[in-house]
């Protein structure tokens, strides 16, 4: 197959894509239409480094995953992160869908929740090019507390928790009831994909070693 072969049966792949997402998920098509400004324009990627699109495959009956989500410390600055068994799914983006699931339904071990009581993944879709979309219910903006510490956590507890998971994904964009936003709490920019940030996740606070005891007085 010559390479302008193989682009052509890209493009004719992601056009197939496009179309099954209009059918199946309207919010998704409302979104790829939405104006240039609030989309990232991202630089066309080789065919070397593009992730493959997740198929829609059945879910193994019973099947579950560990992953590792990501939640705000309690003692400390920044996320620590909580191992959790999740139901496994073939299809990458109900399986991003299950972790964001979890992660919003708050730490089982102590630590604190990071996304508003109430908060609901809406549909998850992910491009060719390893971008995970990721779509909130408005509870992840109307509870948010307010200052940029609870609002940068909680953009990068989901995006930490998707890309350290899933290799696949690269970056996540964040949106909320169909729609793009720059922010959740007008701090921190979510108008494009994020990276993420693994200098939030909270060091270890070392052991102070045990005191040596004191010498007895002299007699």
């Amino acid at each position: 197959m010559t390479p302008r072969e193989a682009n052509a049966l890209t493009a004719v792949g992601l056009a197939g894509l496009l179309a099954t997402v209009a059918l199946t998920a309207p919010r998704w098509a409302a979104l790829l239409r939405a104006p240039a400004a609030s989309l990232e324009v991202e630089e066309p990627a080789s065919e070397e480094t593009a992730p493959p699109v997740a198929e829609g495959l059945p879910a193994a009956a019973g099947r579950r995953i560990n992953v590792r989500l990501y939640f705000e410390a309690p003692d400390r600055e920044g996320l620590l992160p909580e191992e959790r068994e999740v139901a496994f799914s073939a299809d990458l983006a109900r399986q991003i869908r299950n972790v964001v699931e979890e992660l919003a339904k708050g730490s089982t071990s102590g630590l604190v929740p990071t996304l508003p009581a109430g908060t609901r993944v809406l549909e998850v879709f992910v491009q060719a090019r390893g971008v995970a979309w990721v779509d909130l219910s408005s509870e992840a903006t109307t509870g948010l507390p307010g200052g940029s510490k609870a609002e940068l956590l909680a953009v990068y507890s989901i995006v930490n928790s998707i890309v350290t998971n899933f290799p696949a994904v690269s970056r996540v964009r964040i949106v909320v009831n169909d729609q793009p936003v720059t922010s959740l709490g007008g701090h921190v920019d979510i108008s494009r994909p994020l990276p993420p940030d693994m200098t939030l996740v909270a060091l270890e606070t070392p052991e102070t070693p045990p005191a040596e005891p004191s010498p007895p007085p002299l007699r």
